[in-house]
């Protein structure tokens, strides 16, 4: 089986700070900006990488999920427990200082884990987890 990362979703409750946060301070390449409904879908990803992007979703776009459901979503968007991603760097310390200046909600400054890795970890403008770990 020859499989690749093509898509992954990330919610988001604001679809111009997302933008902000993925392009600007993240150096995300937009792909597409679709409207729908009063709705937005960003497909942003990584420079030299078209093949792999993630979409910025509003995230109760699905007709199949109640309103009980979007509340709870709503809640947990906003504890920051709904989604994460995890990138990669080689430079986390200079990654980490324009992430930071950027005014991102830090969670993690540059650690070592126990496991291995070196990494930090943000909040996006919609409480998803981003963590970044240095590529060795």
């Amino acid at each position: 089986m020859d499989l690749t990362i093509h898509y992954t979703f990330l919610p988001h409750d604001d679809p111009d700070a997302a933008l902000a946060f993925y392009r600007d301070t993240l150096g995300f390449e937009v792909r597409n900006d679709v409207g729908y409904g009063g709705m937005r879908w960003i497909t942003v990803g990584p420079p030299g990488q078209p093949g792999t992007s993630v979409v910025l979703h509003p995230p109760a776009a699905d007709p199949g999920i109640t309103d009980d459901e979007r509340r709870t979503i709503a809640e947990m968007m906003a504890k920051g427990t709904y989604a994460s991603i995890v990138l990669a760097t080689e430079d986390l310390e200079g990654t980490f200082e324009r992430v930071q200046a950027s005014g991102a909600e830090v969670m993690q400054e540059p650690t070592q884990q126990d496991y291995g890795v070196r990494d930090c970890a943000f909040r996006d403008p919609a409480g998803n987890t981003v963590r970044i770990q240095e590529l060795r």
